[in-house]
């Protein structure tokens, strides 16, 4: 593991500096990119370097954006041309190394560990990597290093990031400036775990490294000891192409428009979620047993709502069977209190071409059923058939039609 050499490639501000190649006029004006706050998506989405000069932070509202920055330029997303871009970077980063794994839309690691005798030493491949990103696509690329994924995060994220070069490499030999960081900077460690951490008396990563490792184990089982290992810069994890082939699980969040109080509307949504989830897994050709509903409050201040699974007898891509077990959970744990937001997966998920029969259900009319819907669908588009609930003013379905992740294409 020690002779790896793992980039972790991640774009400065990658939606607004996309956006910034798209519309050159806003090339010197500070830029975020955000939702629609009518809609609730008022959330800013990335900030570009000039933007986050006045303060301006990713998450934060549209509103208090604007008044830290009065002249700042808003973007709407343009979540389809993002998606674009993010697939002509992998095909630049395999220009480099035939082993390019996907961390995030804008971020991904590369072995390029025997890249070296074609493209020269990792420092000279990491300025060739961000030169050919650059004058590609226009957008600049800060790369950690390290000899596993887990270094090469964290070099990226606390120091490629804050350096001019934006490159920069973590390892054993200087392992001592990660130690110095507070705690929180450790990867896979956020607030709520940050605070108990503090309250063990750990308060950097270095603390964290030189803790008791069974001591975590006790409190934490297994991800006690990931968390020691990764403060200690210990990855055994390789990097492969294959990290998405199998999907764990297919779902649909929503957040709604308004605060939802009635059942009635709550169901309409719901079997759009349904409905959606039902699909995917469909086309990705997956069928699963478990089904999870989750709801979030309309209360920030006192924040309500659960998270809830029941595994069903028989696999199913079907969108009424996940429609009742999800109804049966929402009735069950809902405490009537208005809603925010509302989400359906399907989880422990096997290819749909195998799957075991029950002798009491009449499966072959549902499968007709669903492949005539799909195919009216690929061809037509989603606002081609729906349910006519959708057609009520609770009915989210044809607005998301139009969009990438709650945002528009």
């Amino acid at each position: 593991m020690k002779n790896k050499v793992i980039f972790l490639t991640d774009i400065q501000s990658f939606y607004a500096s996309v956006e910034k190649v798209r519309d050159h006029s806003l090339k010197d004006k500070p830029v975020i990119v955000a939702g629609d706050p009518e809609r609730r998506s008022g959330i800013v989405l990335a900030a570009c370097p000039l933007a986050k000069k006045f303060g301006i932070t990713t998450a934060e509202t549209l509103g208090s954006a604007k008044l830290k920055c009065p002249h700042v330029e808003v973007v709407r997303p343009h979540m389809q041309l993002y998606i674009d871009v993010s697939i002509q970077l992998s095909k630049i980063m395999e220009q480099f190394t035939d082993l390019v794994e996907p961390f995030s839309i804008d971020e991904q690691f590369m072995d390029v560990t025997g890249s070296q005798r074609i493209f020269g030493h990792q420092f000279e491949m990491a300025k060739k990597l961000q030169m050919k990103i650059l004058n590609d696509i226009g957008v600049y690329s800060r790369i950690g290093i390290g000899p596993n994924k887990v270094l090469a995060k964290m070099a990226c994220d606390n120091f490629a990031k804050k350096n001019k070069v934006g490159i920069f490499r973590l390892d054993e030999n200087n392992i001592d400036r990660l130690w110095e960081l507070p705690i929180e900077k450790t990867l896979g460690v956020g607030k709520k775990m940050g605070k108990h951490l503090r309250g063990m008396g750990i308060s950097t990563i270095g603390g964290l490294a030189k803790f008791p490792v069974e001591l975590l184990k006790k409190r934490w089982g297994i991800n006690g000891e990931v968390l020691w290992q990764t403060a200690n810069g210990i990855d055994y994890s390789p990097v492969t192409v294959k990290t998405h082939n199998q999907q764990k699980a297919v779902g649909h969040h929503m957040t709604l428009p308004r605060d939802y109080t009635k059942i009635e509307d709550i169901k309409i949504v719901l079997l759009e979620l349904c409905t959606e989830v039902a699909r995917r897994c469909r086309k990705k050709g997956y069928m699963g047993v478990t089904i999870s509903c989750s709801v979030r409050g309309a209360d920030f201040d006192y924040p309500t709502g659960f998270n809830r699974q029941v595994t069903l007898p028989v696999p199913t891509n079907y969108d009424l069977d996940i429609f009742q077990a999800a109804y049966k959970l929402l009735i069950k744990y809902w405490d009537r209190e208005p809603i925010r937001s509302l989400g359906v997966s399907l989880s422990h998920l096997q290819p749909s071409h195998q799957y075991q029969i029950d002798l009491f259900d009449n499966y072959l009319y549902r499968e007709q059923l669903n492949t005539a819907l799909d195919k009216i669908w690929d061809k037509y588009g989603r606002t081609a058939i729906y349910r006519a609930s959708s057609i009520t003013s609770a009915g989210q379905a044809h607005e998301r039609a139009h969009k990438i992740g709650g945002h528009y294409k």
